[in-house]
């Protein structure tokens, strides 16, 4: 079985020997195990706390695997928009309900959620159910982008320093 040990910027002389595709839950893992495009074996023992992306490399220690990583087409919900402000509010909506969020010019895109896309057509937008790759934003998501669940519980607090109380007489 290949070990694919790192990740390569600069492929350097040794040209790609496979590739690999993968959906995001995938993505982010640094320990699995997986089946090449081509069949082979192959094992990720790669440092923690990065998302892999598709077109990254990784190579395994002896440098004579050279295996391109492919973000695989998965279920997602994708908003198109030319109004950024809209986008924008539909940027926050999801932000802060803590969705992994892939971000570009005029379109937003989420892993699939039928009560999310319901909401978001409540302000106003169009959401298409696909197939496509996720490449969700790295920032909050770095280490481990995750499924959410509508009723889930925060094991961190939320400090509002802007509150204004009341003025005492």
């Amino acid at each position: 079985m290949i070990v694919l040990t790192r990740r390569i910027t600069e492929p350097g002389k040794l040209g790609e020997t496979g590739s690999v595709t993968l959906d995001v839950d995938s993505r982010i893992k640094s320990r699995l195990r997986v089946t090449l495009d081509d069949g082979r074996e192959a094992g990720l023992m790669l440092e923690r706390g990065h998302l892999l992306r598709g077109g990254e490399l990784l190579a395994d220690a002896e440098g004579t695997q050279l295996i391109r990583v492919l973000a695989a087409p998965e279920a997602v919900s994708t908003v198109r928009c030319a109004d950024p402000l809209l986008l924008a509010r539909a940027a926050y909506h999801l932000g802060n309900r803590h969705v992994p969020l892939q971000i570009e010019p005029g379109l937003l895109r989420f892993q699939h959620d039928h009560v999310l896309d319901d909401m978001l057509r409540g302000l106003g937008l169009t959401v298409e159910a696909e197939q496509a790759p996720f490449e969700p934003e790295a920032g909050a998501y770095q280490s481990a982008p995750h499924s959410h669940s509508h009723s889930h519980s925060h094991a961190h607090g939320h400090d509002h320093p802007f509150v204004r109380l009341p003025a005492h007489s």
